[in-house]
């Protein structure tokens, strides 16, 4: 239990984390230590770590709820895309992964559309949040994205839909399940199936034929579970969800640099629409990757 003295200073962000095993207003706690140490080692060893039960079971069904409530703001398209999420590109090779066709069918509602006082903006915006998982991920600090569209939003995949295999812009990709389906909505990851410079798209290639399954990881997360993940260098995907529930996961956009925004192509592609914030062609990643 949290000592009384403690409880009086524990941010109001933070009443619905399950605190005596993440202790995220105590830093440097014996408990924080090892929760972190947790995290920490998934990441290495496995490419993900999965904090289950992160939300108490008492919060879960108004976090499930406040969920249902937005997810109508979303930006449904479904679009047929590549693995990268790149332009076609007529000098790409034959046997190249990026022209193997795949259909997105998630929906993104953007953070301009989620209310301030919801749980999962409210966690987002919160600094013990913000420091616990930068020491998760060994960062020395993370900042919000600058950009009102993408820093947080809820990724939604309505049943009969998926979101198809991709890579990340972001190192660590950080989410919150606030909703399972009734059915199907696996993760499935093969993990640092890419490094920074070297796509290994015979790797890639294998795994979108159905093949090297084996190396293929496959979670059926919970409302409530936080995952941390290397979705950079991890290609990964969620399964076509059965049954009449959507899927739901708040994602957590930080950077390790202040004023980040993305671009206008990547913000359309998700949202359907852009901001006066948002610049003009993208830019070259600096790790010399596809997207």
């Amino acid at each position: 239990m949290v000592p009384p003295t403690a409880a009086a200073t524990i941010p109001a962000a933070l009443e619905p984390v399950d605190l005596r095993r993440f202790p995220l207003h105590r830093p440097g706690s014996p408990e924080w230590d090892d929760a972190v140490a947790t995290a920490r080692a998934g990441l290495a060893d496995d490419g993900c770590a999965v904090l289950t039960g992160f939300v108490r079971a008492s919060w879960r069904d108004r976090l499930r709820a406040e969920g249902e409530r937005i997810a109508p703001r979303a930006h449904y398209e479904t679009r047929t895309v590549n693995v990268y999420n790149t332009e076609p590109d007529d000098e790409v090779p034959d046997d190249h992964p990026a022209r193997v066709p795949l259909q997105r069918g998630n929906a993104f509602v953007a953070r301009d559309r989620i209310p301030g006082d919801l749980l999962v903006h409210r966690l987002y915006t919160e600094p013990a949040f913000r420091a616990f998982l930068a020491a998760c991920v060994g960062a020395g600090e993370l900042h919000e994205l600058a950009d009102p569209l993408a820093g947080l939003c809820l990724n939604v995949v309505p049943p009969g839909r998926e979101h198809p295999w991709h890579f990340d812009t972001n190192e660590i990709a950080i989410s919150l399940l606030t909703r399972a389906s009734d059915a199907g909505g696996t993760f499935e990851y093969h993990p640092d199936i890419r490094s920074a410079g070297a796509e290994n798209t015979a790797g890639v290639t294998e795994v979108l034929a159905g093949r090297d399954r084996d190396r293929v990881r496959r979670l059926d997360l919970r409302c409530g579970d936080l995952q941390l993940f290397r979705g950079r260098f991890s290609l990964h995907r969620v399964t076509e969800v059965g049954g009449s529930r959507a899927r739901h996961t708040a994602i957590f956009s930080y950077s390790t640099r202040p004023g980040v925004v993305g671009t206008a192509v990547r913000t359309r592609q998700l949202f359907g629409r852009t901001l006066p914030e948002h610049g003009g062609s993208r830019s070259a990643p600096s790790d010399g990757l596809l997207d």
